[in-house]
């Protein structure tokens, strides 16, 4: 993305539920600061030098006096006394609102990773699945009032979302194999893996292989760099390529009584030789 258009494309579309907010002071939330994953630097630089160039064209959105989109922007504006404006939101009622539409924008992001979009996915199943729950204990209460209205009824629908992996990964663009492999990532990889991945340094693929293994042998690769993490991953896949016992149908237990079988007939073998060079030794 070149510097140009890197605050457009950076900043989200405002719809119809904002409208200009008057000058407040801005609170900066370092939870939803952090919410989203940061720039690198080379993104920082473009969004910087554009912000320089070409003044703050896009609004910051708030929702009352906390900070919603525009971290970065703000950030910058701050440090070198650019003029910008804001948006005030009136759509968001909890830090839940914030998040989901947080993510959605996000999602629509061409400079989004594959990973971070299914992170953001996974985020969003996590809440819509949290207010499904919520609305099925409420559930009781409700059926003896009177049926729901259109407004509440519209604000419930959202919650039948993303029950499905195939649901996830249509949001995030990905495929369904992919949401597993960032599911198994997120469970089990170290910190440092997960870093190397953001980095470019390894794919998903090679990630989550690279998960399967102990936490020291994974922050041992990672600290290795992008080599060793490559060949971390080679050697779990190849340990699941080599056939095991289980798969040709037979058990551990099964295997080692047909090796001691095995030895005892070797041994029959063994002795019978043993009687037969004798007796030939007579006869000599």
């Amino acid at each position: 993305m070149d510097a140009k258009n890197f605050c457009r494309e950076g900043a989200p579309t405002i719809t119809p539920f904002a409208r200009p907010a008057p000058a407040m002071h801005i609170v900066v939330n370092e939870d939803l600061k952090a919410y989203i994953d940061p720039l690198t630097p080379e993104e920082h630089d473009a969004l910087e030098r554009s912000l320089l160039a070409e003044g703050c064209r896009d609004a910051l959105v708030l929702w009352g006096d906390v900070l919603v989109d525009g971290h970065n922007r703000y950030g910058i504006c701050q440090q070198h006394g650019i003029a910008f404006q804001t948006l005030q939101s009136s759509m968001f009622k909890t830090m839940d609102d914030v998040h989901l539409w947080m993510i959605d924008q996000h999602l629509g992001r061409r400079s989004v990773s594959d990973f971070q979009r299914g992170v953001l996915a996974l985020r969003k199943r996590e809440i819509l699945n949290e207010r499904r729950l919520q609305a099925a204990s409420a559930a009781p209460a409700e059926s003896t009032s009177p049926a729901m209205d259109t407004t509440a009824a519209a604000a419930s629908a959202p919650t039948d979302a993303l029950k499905r992996r195939e649901d996830i990964a249509k949001v995030a663009r990905l495929s369904s194999n992919q949401v597993v492999l960032i599911e198994k990532i997120q469970k089990q990889a170290t910190p440092e893996v997960v870093a190397a991945l953001k980095s470019g340094a390894i794919s998903i693929n090679a990630a989550a292989a690279v998960a399967s293994l102990p936490e020291q042998e994974q922050v041992a690769a990672a600290l290795g760099g992008t080599d060793e993490l490559k060949q971390a991953a080679k050697r779990v896949r190849e340990t699941r390529k080599r056939p095991s016992a289980t798969e040709h149908g037979t058990s551990e237990a099964d295997t080692v009584e047909a090796l001691h079988a095995r030895i005892a007939e070797l041994e029959a073998e063994n002795a019978k030789l043993r009687a037969q060079l004798a007796a030939m030794a007579q006869l000599a």
